[in-house]
């Protein structure tokens, strides 16, 4: 949704404020009302709220319902009843839990019917969540908390789009001067074309998302949250292509957001640097990957039929294109959706299953080691560990491993693990996790990422090829990033 509604964004900022135990209900809902209409100057009669409607696990709020029409004045119409998935917080199967009840701002009549589902002419400016029970045994009753507590949140960027009279949370100061930027990049003018338009509050809202986790030590790789990043990331690019930006741009936008906000959050200008360099490289790799990727998709000629003649392409050319090619399932079915196809999940999830099976993943401890590793420690032995007295040493690569096979070589641009006879790098066991630091050879750099050890003794650095190329059998050098070994 983000870059298609209003308000749907990947990074926003959070307001809010915590009672635990000391104010509840009344002075929260009163709060929130004189700060929105008494310090902010909101026009009382945009403003509808919406309260608990109760079901069969909790009765309706009407301590709630009470407050906001006779103690605050608000019309009984303009209170919206919602259910458990809309209006009910809890932590989890257990813990504390409670109703909400949400201030929301209402854009007019001509964004449709007064219903709480009408996200374009309702959205929530201030939200209530009202911690009054505790559940201590999944799916057992709810009890009073003795001491019941209040958690306020409130998104920044909706607040000021009201205060600056705009219809869009891009048209804020906050986030306008990144979306014209796209524009400039892109040569056009933002406003002239809606698909356009999606593609520069794309870069925008990514560009900001990046740059700051970035800023906070996640990088994009394959796995995990650093995934999240790699996957928003390249759906930003991706859309820069759409615009036919020709040069990297995505970098240009998180410098911008970089000057917009790095008062705020002064860890963005202290890491400037890396976030240019990263998301530069990021954007240089997958642009190759997404050249790729599309000449298959153009050149591909195997495609189902299906209902009404749409065509339908077989699970497994998906699957091969991410798993090969580094070119994701979500981005597949973007430009599915823009070219007319769709994607034979089922097929995609049965070739997925048959690569885990090749690949040992599923199984423990070391039965779980895909082949590559195996085939390097049965042909040329383990790892020696040198890192208890050193940071750096020499060594000769051992092997080369690529989504569980062994390879004989990586070069610029590329992702794996290379496997050495000797090694300062400590492999992630036992609760640490493993160094990071670089690779250096004759003509060739890398940056490790991560170090385990898929076997005993075998150490696997987790790198990115910054330059060159990295064979087996080649000496190379291994240096320890030794600032942040002394922080583990």
């Amino acid at each position: 949704n983000v870059g298609r509604t209003s308000r749907h964004h990947t990074f926003f900022e959070m307001l809010g404020n915590f009672s635990f135990g000391d104010y509840f209900k009344q002075d929260a809902c009163r709060f929130g009302w004189e700060f929105l209409t008494d310090v902010l100057g909101f026009d009382r009669s945009r403003l509808w709220v919406s309260v608990f409607r109760g079901d069969d696990n909790a009765p309706r709020d009407e301590e709630a319902v009470r407050i906001w029409t006779q103690q605050l004045g608000v019309p009984a119409e303009r209170v919206l009843e919602g259910s458990a998935a809309d209006n009910f917080w809890s932590m989890g199967d257990t813990g504390p839990c409670g109703p909400c009840s949400e201030i929301m701002y209402d854009r007019g009549e001509r964004f449709g019917e007064a219903k709480l589902e009408n996200g374009e002419r309702f959205f929530e400016v201030w939200n209530l969540v009202f911690m009054q029970y505790m559940v201590e045994e999944a799916g057992g009753p709810m009890k009073k908390l003795p001491a019941p507590c209040i958690d306020t949140g409130a998104g920044l960027e909706r607040i000021v789009s009201v205060l600056q009279n705009v219809e869009s949370n891009y048209d804020i100061d906050l986030f306008a001067p990144l979306v014209s930027l796209a524009g400039t990049i892109a040569k056009k003018k933002y406003g002239s074309d809606a698909e356009d338009d999606v593609s520069m509050r794309v870069i925008a809202d990514h560009a900001r998302m990046a740059a700051h986790l970035i800023s906070e030590g996640i990088f994009p790789e394959k796995t995990g949250r650093e995934y999240v990043l790699r996957r928003v990331m390249r759906r930003a690019i991706r859309h820069g292509h759409r615009l036919g930006i020709e040069d990297l741009f995505l970098h240009r936008v998180a410098m911008a957001v970089v000057d917009g906000m790095g008062s705020a959050y002064p860890e963005l200008v202290e890491r400037r640097e890396l976030i240019e360099k990263v998301c530069a490289q990021e954007e240089e790799r997958f642009r190759l990957t997404l050249t790729r990727g599309l000449s298959l998709l153009a050149e591909n000629s195997d495609w189902h039929q299906g209902p009404a003649g749409k065509r339908i392409l077989p699970g497994n050319i998906a699957f091969e294109l991410s798993a090969t090619y580094g070119f994701p399932l979500d981005l597949v079915e973007v430009i599915g959706a823009e070219d007319g196809f769709t994607v034979d999940y089922d097929g995609y999830e049965s070739a997925k299953d048959s690569h885990k099976l090749r690949s040992g993943a599923g199984r423990i401890g070391e039965e779980a080691a895909a082949p590559g590793y195996r085939d390097i420690l049965e042909a040329r032995g383990k790892t020696e560990f040198t890192g208890y007295d050193r940071l750096t040493d020499d060594a000769v690569v051992l092997g080369i491993v690529v989504d569980g096979a062994s390879v004989q070589s990586l070069s610029a641009g590329q992702e794996g693990d290379i496997v050495l006879s000797r090694t300062p790098f400590y492999g992630e066991s036992g609760g640490q996790v493993g160094d990071t630091g670089r690779l250096t050879a004759a003509g060739a750099e890398a940056t490790v990422t991560d170090v385990t050890r898929p076997l005993p003794g075998l150490f696997a650095h987790r790198v990115r090829v910054a330059g060159g190329t990295f064979r087996a059998g080649d000496p190379i050098t291994a240096t320890v990033d030794g600032d942040r070994r002394k922080d583990i």
